[in-house]
């Protein structure tokens, strides 16, 4: 069988953006080439010595790739609905970069796989290291954590600068025990991450229904998720249970209507961590945050994005 490959030349930022739009057409199965992926190329076997210059990759920006059988009639449709929709993402502050879109006809023989011997585990943060759901890869030290994850949905891999910082947040603040919200949860690698560091409940939200379903796969994959709850929802609209942590990696736009809504929602002290942020929305996060109260901890860096660590601090 043939196939249609439709590539989106893109940047590192709006990956997970124009993987979604890719899902929203219908595609049947997308590819992520990223240049961040290499820089943070980490062995399955820390004994084995694997040079990046023999691993044929792309030096910069990103590559998101989506097939389509080659009898798709309405091909020409979905191309100028995808142009549309990644030059509408310049809207949310994303910066598309290029943006250039090709297609290539490709045989069914190994597109689905052949992609699979580049992705190794990744150490995300001092603990946690991120596994694809096929390798055998052990910790290699008694404090180590590894999340095990499918990236073959159009969610993310951990590997990305917002996860990134939320990880790090997590990892920053948690002592155990913490009951956790995860809005808008994706692939679920920050409920499994919460749970590793020793959350006693977590509760995984997001509004799309497809997300849901590939959140719930990846907790399957680790017994340390197996009691974590997942369900579709608009943010935190109708929850009413207060926790002690309330985490988010959603654009910008989309967390300033979330903050009041955490502020009634978190504990005395509790936590609300946010990623999802490019630099020049920063400004409206925080002030935002410090409208409804909330007490700014740290404000975390990685390239262009921003992480913010605050306190529903009741007793100030």
């Amino acid at each position: 069988m043939k196939w249609t490959e439709v590539n989106v030349k893109t940047t590192n930022e709006a990956v997970e953006a124009v993987s979604s739009i890719f899902d929203g057409l219908d595609a049947v199965g997308v590819k992520i080439e990223n240049a961040l992926d290499f820089e943070n190329y980490r062995a399955s076997n820390p004994a084995e010595l694997m040079e990046l210059k023999d691993i044929p990759h792309i030096t910069e920006g990103a590559i998101v790739s989506a097939y389509y059988p080659d009898d798709t009639t309405n091909i020409d449709v979905i191309l100028s609905q995808l142009r549309t929709k990644v030059n509408a993402l310049v809207d949310f502050g994303l910066d598309i970069g290029e943006a250039s879109i090709t297609t290539v006809e490709v045989q069914d023989d190994n597109w689905a796989t052949a992609w699979k011997k580049y992705y190794h585990p990744v150490r995300i943060t001092r603990y946690l290291t991120v596994k694809p759901s096929w390798s055998d890869y052990q910790a290699s030290f008694s404090d180590e954590k590894v999340i095990s994850l499918d990236p073959g949905m159009a969610f993310g891999t951990g590997t990305h600068p917002t996860t990134r910082l939320c990880l790090q947040a997590l990892e920053m603040t948690m002592r155990g025990g913490e009951t956790l919200y995860d809005v808008g949860t994706g692939s679920g690698v920050l409920s499994i991450a919460a749970k590793h560091l020793g959350a006693s409940d977590v509760e995984a939200f997001d509004v799309d229904d497809i997300a849901v379903a590939a959140a719930q796969e990846n907790f399957d994959l680790n017994p340390i998720a197996k009691d974590i709850k997942v369900g579709a929802n608009d943010l935190l609209k109708g929850i009413n249970r207060p926790v002690d942590t309330i985490v988010a990696n959603i654009l910008s736009d989309i967390l300033v209507p979330l903050i009041p809504q955490a502020k009634q929602l978190l504990n005395s002290n509790g936590y609300f961590i946010l990623s999802g942020i490019i630099d020049d929305k920063l400004g409206l996060v925080i002030d935002t945050l410090i409208a409804n109260d909330f007490k700014i901890e740290e404000v975390l860096h990685y390239g262009e994005w921003r992480g913010v660590i605050a306190t529903n601090r009741k007793d100030d």
